[in-house]
Formats: structure tokens, sequence, C-alpha cells
């Protein structure tokens, strides 16, 4: 959604699980100070989903969420997963609101950055010199593969001699090729590089795969293409992230991959996602609902504040205001301020609403110095 600057956007917030609540709170107090500025405001509506939906209405995704979610201009997500439903079948615990939710919103491209913050350096497990400068967009494709793939079915009564379970990896010309072309219009206004990561030499998928995405290429003389095993590309995030631009993967492989990457991060916790290419975009933090820290005050919600960027710039067109947003963790980061999960030896760490309300004090002293250096730029024409 780009229209006119003054419309409101229309929010559904899924606070969720665990962590879920905590987390997206930060989320809106970012959005709230932009909207503040006066150029856009909007309008939040919350929804149950996952297990917290399941206590309310005894289903991960209740309809009523489902058409709330569709009749908004964005969702933004907290987190999905209790340990107490583990003992259900997959097609009833919380997690199967996430995917339900995603399938009914119809985003087929996952977008999720992976980034070295010099002020983290020290958080992650490898040396200094191999994250630094890493800046990786990797887009997942979300509804295929694996995890929507037919036939899939855990045979407990074991009908064939004994018990057995399987899935099916499958994807069409069509759900590539859409994902593609998000990939590389993305790749073309980054640095021009993009990886398409596959196991052609073992599936016929990724032999589809491959063959798509070379396709697709030639409509972009401007982005250099590379093909990976994921193996591969496991092992050379590991030891060269910097090689990477926009890496494109089914939906299991960036699943892994992803959050492989988190470790250039230093955390999990300060990586945001989005889901893009359906009827309405969905935005959530990387992280899980974190049930064993939950209530507890001590969560990192950079990762939702981040997400809360990436809604400002592919829902709200305001760029400008993303930027801010991402500044301002910069900031605060570089400052020393360190949640839990952040802190290391000797450092204090502070509470998920204290790390909240500095990002957004910094957010606040960008946005007024952006207006102020805008009115100078207008007094001087």
């Amino acid at each position: 959604m780009t229209g006119a600057r003054d419309m409101e956007i229309a929010v559904l917030v899924l606070a969720g699980d665990g962590i879920g609540p905590e987390v997206t709170e930060q989320a809106l107090r970012v959005l709230r100070t932009v909207a503040a500025q006066g150029k856009r405001s909007f309008r939040f509506e919350s929804a149950l989903i996952g297990g917290a939906a399941i206590d309310a209405e005894g289903t991960p995704l209740p309809e009523g969420t489902r058409r709330a979610a569709l009749a908004s201009d964005a969702v933004l997500l907290g987190a999905v997963g209790d340990n107490r439903f583990n003992a259900l079948p997959p097609s009833q615990r919380p997690e199967a609101g996430l995917l339900a939710i995603r399938a009914a919103l119809g985003g087929f491209a996952n977008l999720r950055p992976a980034f070295a913050y010099p002020a983290l350096a020290a958080n992650s497990p490898l040396r200094a010199e191999v994250i630094e400068g890493a800046d990786i967009l990797f887009v997942r494709e979300l509804l295929g593969g694996l995890y929507f793939g037919q036939p899939r079915q855990w045979d407990r009564a074991g009908s064939a001699g004994e018990e057995a379970a399987w899935n099916t990896m499958r994807y069409t010309r069509g759900e590539i090729e859409r994902v593609a072309r998000i990939a590389f219009e993305l790749a073309a206004g980054r640095r021009g590089k993009l990886c398409s990561v596959d196991k052609a030499n073992v599936l016929e998928v990724s032999q589809l795969w491959r063959a798509v995405v070379n396709e697709v290429a030639r409509e972009y003389p401007g982005v250099t293409v590379e093909h990976e095993y994921v193996d591969a590309c496991a092992m050379h995030l590991m030891n060269n992230p910097r090689r990477f631009d926009v890496v494109l993967t089914e939906n299991l492989f960036g699943d892994i991959l992803s959050d492989e990457a988190g470790v250039i991060a230093g955390s999990l916790g300060v990586l945001p996602s989005a889901t893009i290419g359906g009827k309405v975009n969905l935005y959530e933090p990387v992280h899980g609902s974190a049930p064993d820290i939950a209530g507890q005050g001590i969560a990192n919600p950079i990762g939702a504040m981040l997400t809360a960027a990436m809604l400002l710039r592919h829902s709200a067109g305001m760029g400008e205001e993303a930027l801010a947003v991402e500044q301002a963790v910069r900031t605060v980061l570089e400052g020393g301020a360190r949640t839990r999960d952040l802190a290391r030896a000797g450092e204090e760490a502070i509470t998920t609403d204290e790390m909240g309300v500095r990002v957004n004090d910094a957010l606040i002293g960008l946005l007024r110095a952006g207006m102020e250096e805008r009115r100078l730029a207008g007094t001087t024409r």
C-alpha cells in the first residue's frame, strides 16, 4: 500500500503467545511516534492467534481473526507457540494458526534481513573481521514446498505394515517465477547480486527452481546471478557472509538458512521479517514465542521494532521514517544498551520496556532533526 501519505493505515495486531505481547507493544510504540508527525495515521485493532486463540476459542486461527486480517492494510504479529499444546496434532497446535494466516493473506515472499551491527560484533560466535559489513536479505518462498505440499500424512496406524509419515516438496513454475521476480527487483535496488539456493544435484524440484530462476534472470541484466547448493550456502554464510546480497530460497531452505544467519547479528532477537506479495502484508520478528522467559520483561524488542520499520517501508510508503527507526536502533546499541540476550559479562541488562523507551527516544530526536532540516532547507530556497 503506497497511496497518499495522509491516508489512514489499518493495522491488525496479533500479539500472540509468549513474549509476543511484550515485544509487540514496543513495535506499536514506534509506530505511534511516527504517526504523531501527522503524515500518516494508524488505526490499530487487536485479535487472537495461536495458543491464546486456542484458549479463548478452541482454534489457533478464529474466523474473526482471519476476516479482520483480510480487511486490514497490514498485519503485525508478535509470536506464536506454546509448549502446553505440544501433544496436539500439528494441525491443531498454535503454529498451525501462523501457517493458516499466511495462506489466507496470500503473501508468498518472506523478506528476512540479516546484518552485522558493529556494536554487537562481540555477540557473534564468528570473528568480527568475518561478519564486518555483512548485509544480507533473504527472500524465502513461503507458500509452497514441504510446508504446504500434498500429500502429507502421519500414518500412526501403520496401514502399510509400519508406522510412517511423509511430506511432499512441490513447486509450480508460476510459484517460482513470482518470488524470483520480487528477489530480482530487490537485488536491483541493492548491490545487484542474487544467490539462488537449491539442491539441484539431487531434487527434481530444485532442477525446476534453477531453470526458472535462470529464465527470470534474463529480465534483469543488471543483476549478477549465482546458484549455490543449500549445504554449500550454509557453509559460506558462516565463513564469508559479505559475499551475499540477496539470497533467494524455497520455503524450508529459507527457514533454516535465515535462522542460521542470526549468528551474524549476534541474536535472533534483533531480526525482523515481512511477508509480501499477497492481499495483505504480514510483519513479524524472526524470533519465536520464547515461553520460558514470557512475562519477565527481559525479551529483546528490537526485532519487533525493526519489523515495524518494515511495515512503514512496505505498507505505509514511509521509507524515510523506516530508516529513522533503523538508525535509532543503531544509535541505542552503539550507546551500550543491551537486553539480557545481548548483555555480555560485566554489561548491565535492561528490560524490554527500557529498551523500547530508549529506541523511541532516539527516534523522536531523529524525526525532529529531520523536520528541522527540511524546514531550514525550505527557508533557503
